[in-house]
């Protein structure tokens, strides 16, 4: 719903409410009033409304729960299309290598490479030789 929606409800309603005002008083209603009558609209718009909304939110069809629930379906399959699309850009061997990570553990961070080892060293290796007179 719009504002705009909401404002012209809520004049619909004012109106609503003049015209029930008049109707009343010219209907000549002996013993009650019409602001008793009014009071007691309104005390049951407010119960109907407020049973409206408990029910809502033990039914879980709050409206952020929807559109947050809606949301995240969204995001989800956007997500998961880009990620399919990433997946097959990448070589059959890159593929394979993720795939195999994937099914068996994950390497572990404290594992070094024996390239990354004889890198280092050659350069340690080259900085002390190039230091020394």
């Amino acid at each position: 719903m719009t504002r705009a929606q909401a404002l012209l409800l809520g004049f619909a309603l004012l109106g609503v409410g003049a015209a029930g005002y008049g109707l009343f008083r010219a209907s000549g209603l002996e013993g009650f009033s019409p602001g008793i009558a009014a009071s007691a609209l309104v005390l049951l718009l407010v119960l109907g409304w407020t049973g409206t909304y408990l029910a809502r939110v033990v039914s879980g069809r709050m409206t952020f729960s929807e559109q947050r629930r809606i949301y995240r379906k969204t995001y989800d399959a956007l997500t998961t299309a880009e990620l399919q699309a990433r997946f097959d850009a990448l070589p059959a061997e890159e593929q394979a290598r993720l795939l195999a990570e994937l099914e068996g553990d994950p390497p572990d961070a404290t594992t070094v490479d024996a390239t990354t080892v004889d890198a280092t060293a050659v350069d340690a290796t080259t900085a002390a030789d190039a230091t020394t007179p």
